[in-house]
């Protein structure tokens, strides 16, 4: 795959994970002050699917060039994004809920890591699909070497 398209692939997953993480928070109308469940919710789902992804679809199953940079750095990248948490846990604080700021700021990365670990426990589970002959091998990026 060409970086060109590769290029391509991360923003269009991009701009669709963006949407639906957009959507989440418009769908749910969380009280000011109160812990950020959607985002919370969304990144932990996000975690879980990456390490899916990169573990059990991209690394055991050999899937195709295109599902690491459309997937994993565009879909899931643009769904799971460290600004929107920060932004919540600054909201929190500058709002005077810091004990709330605190809780989701620890345990966004513990769960977080944890869900990965998941995802990735998941993953391994996964029958591996051998290569076929005629495959070409890419990078970590996707495109071809």
């Amino acid at each position: 795959m060409s970086r060109s398209l590769a290029y391509l692939l991360v923003g269009v997953g991009g701009a669709v994970g963006g949407l639906l993480r957009w959507g989440a928070t418009t769908v749910v109308d969380e009280a000011a002050g109160a812990f950020p469940w959607t985002t919370f919710t969304v990144n932990m789902v996000g975690a879980f699917a990456l390490g899916l992804l990169v573990v059990g679809i991209v690394g055991r199953r050999q899937a195709p060039p295109w599902v690491r940079p459309a997937l994993g750095t565009g879909l899931l990248g643009g769904f799971t994004t460290f600004s929107a948490y920060a932004h919540a846990v600054d909201v929190l604080a500058t709002g005077g809920e810091v004990g709330t700021a605190m809780a989701y700021l620890v345990s966004s990365v513990l769960v977080g890591v944890a869900a990965a670990g998941a995802g990735a426990a998941v993953g391994a589970r996964l029958p591996a699909r051998r290569r076929r002959a005629g495959d070409s091998p890419t990078n970590a990026h996707g495109w071809s070497k």
